[in-house]
């Protein structure tokens, strides 16, 4: 089979994976940089690679705007196109839906978006979003879904969820290519537990080949964000892949992954290494700070980057201060390796049982009875 997903080993209700793909393997949990039009800014394919990456996500809405899906698909695929050889996996343009919000019109055969660019009207349904995304060739496919806003009333949100769920039973129905293209559901449900549970029971109905948690991260607060991934996940099929989509700082893939969580994606460390903001195992660097106009360490003097292992804090101030290019690439690629090799020292504590022992600065170390206490150390 060209996919499969096999859990490795568990630590509480922590997983070990193993996700098959036609264009490789990953290990979960995994972390998935975005290059919203095919690329992670500032960052060749082959950099990505080097920092560990195994999957690429991008993004629907913007390449179909840009430079459009036949043209891609006339240039061989999504992976010819954008030089990437291993896992990609694309958001459906539901995200779109609450960050677009103004250029949005939604009903329940799907949603008009006016152009960003330009104003053209676009049509999204749940059809031509699988089919947009199984001629992109993509491995990993996502369902299109409405993401609601927060805060929104619980009818609102009943509302919205049918619609989700009416999209998704259409998406099962349209695929073609589930020989070369997985598709996930996406449960929704916004900060209403009955909703949230419902839509992981309704969507595990469908045979989807994986499952992911959206509607999170949309201005909410953090306990309520992660309490919708607490009552999401543990309900969702053991047997398949679990997505959580637009999170976030590593305190939050911490608890996401102790859920039983298996894959993250985020733009957070590439949009705060452009600007300066580094993570490192100390906490959150801010290299703008004069403080570091003469400091000649690393930037994190545990971490394995090409950046740590060559250039001071001190450049990297000078690089941010002066607003060169470079310091962004550098940046970025920093926090994306931080990331990446984070994620991967989860899974490894996972296998030996000792994930509470991994946890980041901020986070919240698991105890009995799922209770939580924060440690001393300063948070992100």
């Amino acid at each position: 089979m060209a996919f499969g997903f096999e859990i490795l080993a568990r630590d509480g209700g922590a997983r070990r994976g193993r996700l098959e793909t036609p264009h490789g393997t990953v290990l979960t949990p995994a972390f998935m940089p975005v290059g919203t039009l095919g690329a992670v800014k500032g960052l060749t394919p082959q950099a990505l690679e080097e920092a560990g990456a195994a999957v690429m996500l991008a993004n629907l809405y913007h390449l179909t705007l840009r430079p459009g899906i036949g043209a891609i698909e006339r240039l061989g695929g999504l992976h010819r196109f954008a030089g990437w050889s291993r896992p990609i996996l694309t958001d459906s343009g539901g995200f779109q839906i609450w960050s677009l919000a103004r250029l949005a019109r939604v009903d329940d055969d799907g949603v008009t978006f006016r152009s960003h660019l330009d104003g053209e009207r676009i049509r999204f349904t749940p059809e031509s979003v699988v089919a947009a995304q199984e001629t992109l060739g993509v491995d990993l496919a996502m369902v299109l879904d409405e993401c609601p806003p927060w805060p929104i009333e619980q009818g609102a949100a009943a509302r919205s969820l049918e619609r989700t769920l009416g999209w998704a039973r259409r998406a099962v129905a349209a695929r073609r290519h589930p020989e070369r293209t997985a598709l996930f559901g996406i449960a929704q449900g916004s900060s209403f537990r009955r909703l949230r549970e419902r839509a992981a029971v309704e969507l595990a109905g469908l045979p989807f080949d994986g499952y992911a948690i959206g509607g999170v991260s949309v201005g909410e607060p953090e306990a309520e964000r992660r309490l919708a991934v607490e009552w999401t996940a543990p309900a969702l099929p053991e047997d398949r892949p679990r997505y959580l989509m637009g999170v976030g700082t590593p305190a939050d893939l911490f608890h996401a992954v102790g859920q039983g969580v298996d894959l993250f994606d985020c733009v957070l460390p590439a949009r705060n290494g452009r600007h300066g903001l580094l993570f490192t195992r100390d906490g959150l660097l801010r290299i703008k700070n004069a403080a570091y106009r003469e400091d000649p360490r690393p930037p994190d003097p545990e971490c394995g980057c090409p950046v740590c292992a060559r250039v001071s804090r001190a450049f990297l101030h000078h690089l941010v201060r002066a607003g060169e290019i470079t310091g962004a690439v550098y940046g970025t690629l920093h926090n994306l390796r931080y990331f990446l090799d984070f994620m991967a020292d989860l899974g490894k504590a996972i296998e030996s049982r000792r994930l509470a022992d991994a946890a980041p600065p901020g986070a919240r170390r698991p105890t009995d009875g799922n209770r939580s206490e924060t440690t001393d150390a300063p948070a992100f």
